[in-house]
């Protein structure tokens, strides 16, 4: 396993726990200089954005990794956090239809959950 499937990984364990929804990942990598992958997932209300992203943060700390810089976690409704190749986007819902990264990120490859987890078993 690489850099960015455990760093993938820590951060798919950490929005499963809180009860992120519709996690997707886009791998830019090669559309983009930016990072390699987006990780994107939505919550419900603001406690559990910000839940999301504290849980992101915890293990990707233990994981080793470290992050280069947040965004937004006091308002709640779109979290960046930047962890250089990796960058996650926790969204309510609202903001999350609003901006659509989705389909702005359209030409990378976007894998949803479920084939992520036939993909590896």
């Amino acid at each position: 396993m690489n850099i960015i499937e455990k760093m993938t990984e820590a951060v798919v364990a950490a929005l499963e726990d809180k009860k992120g929804e519709d996690i997707q990942l886009i791998d830019i990598s090669e559309i983009s200089p930016i990072a390699d992958k987006f990780i994107i997932a939505s919550g419900t209300n603001r406690n559990q954005v910000q839940a999301m992203a504290d849980a992101v943060e915890e293990n990707m700390h233990k994981a080793g990794f470290s992050l280069k810089q947040t965004e937004g976690y006091d308002s709640a409704n779109w979290i960046l956090m930047d962890f250089v190749d990796v960058v996650v986007h926790i969204f309510d819902k609202e903001s999350r239809s609003f901006y659509d990264l989705e389909r702005i990120w359209k030409d990378g490859k976007i894998t949803d959950l479920a084939s992520l987890r036939n993909l590896n078993n």
